[in-house]
């Protein structure tokens, strides 16, 4: 059995994606064994309490160091035997001791084609204002391996989303949502609960 931590820090649409496919069968030998919150105030606490998941919330500002920070998320993934992290929608940006004990361990959605409109402040809604901007016809989302840097490490899959004539930042977060996040994090968790991704340097192989 796979044990997953899903770290979330808003509305946790992503996390509900994980527990429908995990319920349905689509995702098999892996559980959600706890949903770790950013925030006190997220919308993805509600979703884990009425799927009976176990939470924890656990704010980087609670701590006067990002080792202590670090130490506390790494405690609460031992407790709960986590072999997975996945970060759906998380804002914080995780220390390096916690990245080192979970490599190539930790999942990451990203709602853009990495390397556009990716890295530190690129979350929310700002990749689709700036794929507006910039007048792309294809955006998407990524799941990567998380390494020291933002949206930085070996990307796992990619999904592109057409950008149409009438979007508003809005209309197409929805789009690459349900077009794209929705369908490849919960299909990399399957992969590797699968044991079917291999990191090679910068590439992640698909195992048949």
């Amino acid at each position: 059995m796979v044990n997953i931590a899903v770290f979330v820090s808003g509305g946790g649409t992503n996390l509900q994606a994980l527990i429908d496919k995990i319920n349905g069968g689509y995702i098999t030998g892996a559980k959600i064994a706890v949903v770790v919150s950013s925030n006190y105030k997220a919308y993805a606490i509600k979703r884990a309490e009425e799927n009976g998941i176990p939470y924890r919330v656990i704010s980087k500002k609670d701590f006067s160091s990002i080792e202590e920070f670090d130490r506390a998320m790494l405690d609460v993934c031992e407790e709960y035997g986590i072999n997975l992290v996945v970060l759906a929608g998380y804002l914080s940006m995780l220390g390096q001791g916690f990245v080192s004990a979970y490599k190539n361990r930790i999942l990451n959605i990203h709602p853009s084609l990495i390397p556009s409109f990716c890295g530190k402040g690129y979350y929310g809604i700002t990749p689709h204002e700036k794929a507006l901007e910039y007048g792309v016809k294809i955006t998407g989302a990524t799941v990567h391996f998380v390494d020291f840097e933002y949206d930085s490490g070996p990307i796992v899959l990619q999904k592109a989303v057409e950008v149409k004539d009438n979007d508003t930042p809005e209309i197409l977060q929805k789009r690459v949502m349900e077009e794209a996040e929705w369908e490849i994090l919960p299909l990399a968790v399957k992969l590797f609960c699968e044991g079917k991704l291999k990191v090679e340097g910068r590439k992640v192989r698909i195992l048949p």
